[in-house]
């Protein structure tokens, strides 16, 4: 079960957005290397890192940021938004990503992410971002008529490494993860989910080290982390007794 740091990226700066709104953004470091820094000496294992003006526009804006957290820590990285094309992924994996994720495209066009998944195996994760059950693209501005369900079925068996489903309407504002619909997904695919929007203190950390949430690669965890709520070395030790 891991836990990961975010980092998200908004015009190079360490922010958090409050229900996915570019127009409620917290600043929390100047300096993403420091911060990425900062969560590998604590002892996280992983990390998680958005370029929200990527997943507006469409292409890497905040691609220089990125550099520097790769060239500052040793631990691997994950990174999504913006990225839809196979040079892309494949550049980003050149500069030393461990995973990429794709979430636009993977609604627009699953056979690029199936292709991926081929050229560039365990290295392909699925972003589903979901706003009332519907999948919500180009950075949340949009609500498909997908339903989370179906889209993850789409990639059932097409070697996708893992799939973060993010809760919309409780990402940022720390009123807890939706362990509910989160299990649920988990439970109607074989590709490992990683939890996120909401993770919001030490109780949903306790709630993880349950064993019907073992079923779960882990959660991501953002404004909870930058304010103090979670006791990291408490955190990461109640995770790892139940990953031993």
């Amino acid at each position: 079960m891991i836990l990961f740091p975010a980092i998200d990226l908004k015009d190079g700066q360490c922010v958090r957005l409050k229900l996915g709104d570019m127009n409620q953004a917290t600043v929390f470091n100047d300096s993403p290397a420091n911060q990425a820094k900062s969560f590998e000496d604590q002892g996280f294992e992983y990390l998680h890192v958005v370029d929200l003006n990527g997943a507006f526009a469409g292409e890497s804006i905040n691609g220089s940021a990125v550099e520097e957290v790769l060239a500052a820590v040793d631990f691997p990285v994950q990174l999504g938004g913006g990225i839809r094309t196979l040079k892309q992924i494949e550049a980003w994996l050149d500069k030393g990503l461990a995973r990429v994720i794709l979430g636009t495209i993977a609604l627009n066009d699953p056979e690029l992410v199936k292709q991926a998944c081929k050229k560039f195996p365990n290295q392909i994760a699925v972003g589903i971002d979901a706003r009332g059950g519907k999948v919500a693209v180009e950075g949340w501005a949009e609500t498909s008529s997908l339903s989370v369900f179906e889209m993850a079925k789409r990639f059932e068996g097409a070697g996708v490494s893992a799939i973060i489903y993010t809760d919309i309407d409780r990402d940022g504002i720390l009123t807890g993860i939706n362990w509910d619909s989160t299990l649920d997904l988990a439970k109607s695919v074989s590709i490992p989910i990683i939890a996120s929007g909401g993770l919001a203190s030490m109780d949903d950390i306790k709630i993880m080290a349950k064993p019907n949430m073992q079923i779960l690669e882990g959660a991501i965890s953002g404004r909870a982390l930058y304010d103090g709520r979670i006791d990291v070395k408490e955190a990461l030790g109640l995770l790892k007794a139940v990953s031993v």
